[in-house]
């Protein structure tokens, strides 16, 4: 299990992120995201700069469009421009999709930002066994 918690600064919050462990087979999720809104350029920043290092530079985020508020087509975040898609595939719902070239695809379950610590717990820690 790998949890990725950045020390907050004095404004920010924790980032409540639980990774998967590192695996050569494939897996339906790679870990929990547990964002505090659905603002996702208040959020992203926090998220991508607490990514492991080995996952490279991601530069491009997909999200279900029905959920997360509007966003440009692409935003700089960590000094580096990063491209936003929207979906509204039902495949997808509550996932966040990152792609790194080179380096490969991450796919995170979303726990409702709404959502009391009782409630997502179980969610952040199932996705870590995924």
């Amino acid at each position: 299990m790998t949890t990725a918690l950045q020390p907050p600064l004095p404004s920010q919050p924790l980032l409540r992120l639980n990774l998967a462990p590192r695996s050569t087979m494939p897996r339906p999720l790679d870990g929990a995201w547990w964002p505090r809104s659905y603002d996702l350029l208040a959020e992203l920043p926090r998220l991508l700069g607490g990514l492991p290092p080995e996952w490279g530079h991601i530069t491009s985020v997909t999200v279900n469009g029905s959920t997360w508020s509007e966003t440009p087509g692409r935003t700089l975040v960590c000094n580096q421009v990063v491209r936003l898609r929207r979906t509204t595939s039902a495949s997808a719902p509550h996932t966040v999709v990152l792609l790194a070239p080179g380096q490969g695809r991450w796919d995170l379950l979303v726990v409702p930002p709404e959502s009391t610590e009782q409630a997502a717990r179980p969610f952040m820690t199932a996705a870590e066994r995924t």
